[in-house]
């Protein structure tokens, strides 16, 4: 069966039609191929290919669900370098499959800031199974201090969570570096849920600021960064705080926020810098693209 052929066929009616008759003339060399090589033999690509006119890596790409809102800010980001990676590694149109639920922040940041996590919890719960309700084939909650409920929120849905700090410490570890700074909120950079994970599953030191430098690091976050305000003056603060973790030991600096990333960039630091949105926005493109 020949590339020709498939396409002179693709104009004679109905689609359904046309692959029985296909079916019933080369049913023995349709049916062999994709049994005894796993649906990865020539005519099976060829088939994909000319017929339907999408690739196996095109067909076999699973959809992105995303937990937004926390904040908008950094969403967007997400949305944007997913897509653009799924563009780069694929070519032409295309784009990645993916639905997001996003939550009102306001809510949200509320709920942080009254200790009340148990409610909180339950939203994300409740978003994570209104994503995985629309079909995606697992999950990324897109912020980092969300992941204090992460392990409540698998208990309750079939679908993988990719955690953002498994992604973040395997680019660290792939950097070997071993010794690591992190900024975030306070709950990020100072309760375990985090610098814990860092620490215990992947073989990490976590240097944090100190409690005033910390102070900053927060304020900066929730009222500037989170309402789209970038300004020098922080980001001056910001690289005073890094040069501080530097020269405590620091090899590499996670911006265990996904919106720093919006305030500083590699040029400000003396060290490298792991910005958790990209990271893990790209570690959401490679499993969705993995057969």
């Amino acid at each position: 069966m020949t590339h020709e052929y498939w396409s002179s066929t693709s104009g004679k009616g109905s689609r359904k039609n046309n692959l029985a008759e296909l079916a019933l003339r080369f049913g023995s060399d349709l049916a062999d191929p994709i049994e005894q090589n796993h649906r990865n033999s020539w005519l099976f690509r060829g088939f994909c290919e000319s017929y339907f006119c999408v690739s196996p890596k095109e067909q076999a790409m699973k959809r992105i669900g995303l937990i937004g809102g926390m904040s908008w800010e950094s969403s967007i980001e997400y949305y944007r370098i997913i897509n653009e990676t799924v563009r780069a590694k694929l070519g032409g149109l295309h784009s990645a499959k993916s639905i997001m639920y996003s939550l009102d922040f306001a809510e949200i940041e509320s709920l942080q800031r009254e200790g009340k996590w148990g409610k909180a919890t339950e939203l994300m719960i409740d978003a994570a199974k209104n994503v995985e309700n629309g079909g995606a084939d697992f999950v990324l909650i897109c912020t980092n201090t969300m992941y204090k409920m992460a392990d409540e929120v698998q208990k309750h849905i079939q679908i993988p969570l990719l955690h953002i700090a498994d992604a973040t410490a395997e680019k660290v570890k792939s950097r070997g570096l071993r010794k690591i700074g992190l900024l975030g909120t306070k709950f990020t950079m100072e309760e375990d849920f985090y610098r814990g994970r860092l620490a215990e599953k992947h073989g990490l030191e976590v240097v944090i600021p100190t409690a005033e430098e910390r102070e900053i690091v927060h304020c900066v976050i929730y009222d500037e960064l989170c309402v789209g305000v970038i300004k020098q003056s922080s980001r001056e603060q910001y690289v005073s705080i890094m040069d501080h973790l530097v020269v405590n030991g620091a090899e590499g600096i996670i911006l265990g926020c996904t919106e720093i990333g919006m305030l500083v960039q590699d040029e400000d630091s003396r060290v490298p810098l792991f910005d958790t949105a990209k990271i893990h926005a790209a570690a959401a493109v490679e499993y969705a693209l993995q057969s």
